[in-house]
């Protein structure tokens, strides 16, 4: 890993969450028992390669528009519901008995409401001891996210919330990255300047090109074996010399 400055020249160090601070690791389990209980068995290997491949589709390689549309609860509900949608179609429950257009429909907005409720999230190992040391070392944390509006009862059941300020959520502030302007907002909610600030995130796009924008330097964190490039695999990197 390699930080473009000392840790020590910035002021503040900002974060992502998904696949940065926390994660569903229990994610196939819980789709395969949801879908079992709707009598959709299949097993959690291609349970888990599916959504893989939805999830690289609709996120990683989606087609960017450069106007950043705007973010909305309701934006949010839609991109996941597309990718759950995908899912059962690939599925082929269209061709099963009372797996009907209403019934897709409905059970795209249960799992998107299961995924976005805090049980079944869980904090990486590293995460609270990091945070407590950058916070004894005096550094402003804070968030900017893509996330569902439930992102503060997450962080506040994994007992990280009080931490960060500010928290910035895409679907509450209404902008989404990549777009830059919602890294302009976390500056000026805190209060800072760019160059005070680090940005630590997982995706190439919208967590080291994005904040790039605005001036603030980011490292990439790498939470998965199928992740390569440059970046650090524990935030415990962070703290190092």
């Amino acid at each position: 890993m390699k930080l473009k400055k000392p840790l020590t020249a910035y002021k503040a160090v900002f974060f992502d969450v998904g696949d940065t601070l926390l994660t569903i690791p229990e994610a196939r389990m819980i789709l395969h028992k949801f879908l079992a209980e709707r009598s959709l068995h299949r097993n959690e290997e291609t349970l888990g390669e599916l959504f893989q491949e939805a999830f690289q589709l609709f996120y990683y390689n989606k087609q960017l528009d450069e106007s950043f549309p705007a973010c909305s609860p309701e934006s949010d509900r839609v991109f996941w519901m597309d990718i759950y949608r995908y899912m059962l179609n690939k599925l082929d429950v269209t061709g099963q008995d009372n797996w009907t257009e209403e019934r897709i429909h409905a059970v795209c907005h249960e799992l998107y409401d299961v995924f976005t409720s805090p049980a079944h999230y869980a904090l990486f190992e590293d995460v609270k001891p990091v945070l407590a040391e950058l916070a004894a070392r005096g550094f402003r944390l804070a968030i900017v996210s893509n996330f569902a509006p439930t992102l503060v009862s997450i962080l506040e059941d994994k007992g990280i919330a009080s931490y960060f300020d500010p928290i910035i959520v895409s679907t509450v502030v209404g902008l989404e990255k990549p777009d830059p302007a919602i890294f302009r907002l976390a500056l000026d909610q805190s209060g800072l300047s760019a160059e005070d600030v680090l940005y630590v995130g997982d995706h190439e796009r919208n967590d080291l090109w994005a904040p790039g924008q605005v001036g603030i330097d980011a490292i990439r964190i790498m939470r998965y074996d199928y992740q390569t490039g440059e970046g650090m695999r524990s935030l415990r990197e962070l703290l190092e010399p």
